[in-house]
């Protein structure tokens, strides 16, 4: 399992957490693991197509005006 640390919490900040772990009756890092599941679990999932399009469309998108290169070519000679 992976581990991260948090540095720099206001003593207020801590001081909080410390007092909603113990009304739920568990460890300071049960607590901010838990607060964390949650937050995480509360975001819907999204797939790539979806972060793309949503990048194209606060980007204002672009507009490529391609057309298929329909030429004769010569296959590629490996001998």
């Amino acid at each position: 399992m992976a581990s991260v640390i948090v540095r720099n919490l206001t003593d207020e900040t801590h001081r909080a957490l410390k007092a909603r772990a113990h009304e739920h009756g568990r460890s300071m890092e049960a607590e901010i693991r838990a607060i964390l599941d949650e937050a995480i679990e509360d975001q819907p999932r999204r797939g790539l197509g979806t972060l793309l399009s949503s990048i194209r469309q606060e980007s204002g998108g672009v507009d490529l005006d391609i057309t298929r290169d329909r030429s004769v070519y010569e296959p590629l000679d490996l001998s």
